[in-house]
């Protein structure tokens, strides 16, 4: 049955006392801390920032001084009269810089199929950039077996092993590609290589300290592989809850603790499109002390795509800003932004190769049986499965 839209509303008006309270609270605290954000903008040096760096945590410490900003935002005094002019100046800034992305996509039955199974998928896009428009899209597989997901029956919850073998797939083949560009970016080519997502694997944190291991071990070799080839890595996180920024206001200034305020959402109101935050560097606690040399290499930004949206987070390895950089590179992150009409476009045509739809979920599953009937594997499907296939297609 559908959803009964009068219910709804007679529990929201019921329950409205308890949004409205949290509401007029979170918005009295993000004042405050937009005050003391403002209270940046006048420090003449980044010496002046008053952290205390005898805490635990203290969120993230200054590269580029606020002074100027307008509350940490600093105008990119990028405008257009119409869409062929920021494209031609998108041609200016990217032409001959070669960009590269990478995205996954996966399948789990779950308890759907009598035996654990699981497809991965990454896809990749490279563009040239270059006068004669080439560009290169394909795609890599995996298929896991219930030893590679440890798991004894089909309804053993491992979606994380999923996830982390997707993630795995994704930074093999980053990886490979800047191994790949070593020499040519020697010999003074443009590279601007994408990571669609945080370079700080937070939410591992709580995971089982061997699958946390490997989460960092991945994102290291990502790392490192950027600062030896002196390839720019962009990790982009389109919609971000990160509170660097704020734990930083909020240690450096006293002010209460508020969970629900973030990054985005303190700097949002101030940016226009293209405006960006000066750089920072994220110090975290958790999971970037197990970073070993890298625990205190991730840049972070926030760089406004859209008029009606937070900003989205760019991190890079600190190598970028200290080889002078930054603002090229971000630059170039803009273009492909112009492009994608607000979203990488190399990112967002990399999801597309490598999406897998529900079409591709039965094939995989006939492929399957087919194959089990074969090999003599008793492979069952879930009489739901069968139903949700019989209603669907």
């Amino acid at each position: 049955m559908t959803l009964k839209p009068a219910q709804i509303q007679a529990i929201l008006q019921a329950k409205q006392s308890d949004f409205q309270q949290f509401d007029q609270r979170s918005l009295t605290l993000l004042k405050q801390y937009r005050e003391r954000l403002a209270s940046l903008s006048d420090c003449a040096e980044m010496g002046e920032y008053p952290v205390d760096e005898s805490t635990s945590d203290y969120g993230a410490r200054l590269l580029e001084s606020f002074q100027g900003s307008n509350r940490g935002s600093l105008a990119c005094d990028l405008t257009w009269a119409n869409r062929e002019a920021s494209m031609a100046w998108v041609r200016q800034v990217l032409t001959d810089v070669t960009t590269f992305a990478v995205d996954g996509s996966q399948i789990f039955a779950g308890k759907d199929l009598s035996i654990p199974v699981a497809l991965v998928q990454i896809g990749w896009f490279e563009n040239s950039h270059s006068e004669n428009g080439g560009y290169e899209k394909d795609i890599d597989v995996d298929v896991m077996t219930p030893s590679e997901l440890k798991a004894h029956t089909s309804g053993d919850p491992v979606d994380r092993r999923v996830n982390f073998r997707r993630l795995e797939m994704e930074v093999n083949r980053l990886v490979q590609y800047m191994d790949a560009q070593a020499q040519a970016i020697a010999q003074g080519k443009k590279y601007l290589v994408f990571y669609d997502g945080s370079l700080a694997a937070t939410f591992a944190n709580d995971f089982e300290p061997k699958l946390k291991q490997a989460y960092v071990d991945c994102l290291l070799r990502l790392l490192r592989t950027s600062q030896t080839h002196r390839v720019p890595l962009v990790a982009y996180v389109d919609t971000t809850y990160s509170r660097d920024l704020t734990v930083m206001l909020k240690q450096a200034f006293e002010l209460p603790d508020v969970p629900s305020i973030h990054d985005a959402q303190l700097v949002n109101p101030y940016m226009d499109w293209g405006d960006r935050t000066p750089l920072m560097l994220s110090q975290r606690t958790g999971i970037l002390r197990d970073y070993e040399e890298q625990q205190d290499q991730i840049t972070f930004t926030y760089l406004k795509t859209t008029r009606l949206t937070y900003p989205a987070r760019l991190e890079m390895p600190l190598w970028i800003y200290e080889d002078g950089i930054a603002d090229q590179v971000i630059d170039w992150v803009r273009g492909e932004v112009i492009i994608g009409g607000g979203y990488p476009y190399a990112i967002e045509t990399a999801d597309q190769t490598a999406v897998l739809r529900s079409g591709d979920r039965q094939t995989f599953f006939r492929i399957l049986q087919d194959w089990a009937d074969e090999m003599d594997l008793n492979l069952r499907l879930s009489r739901k499965m069968v139903s949700k296939s019989r209603r669907r297609y």
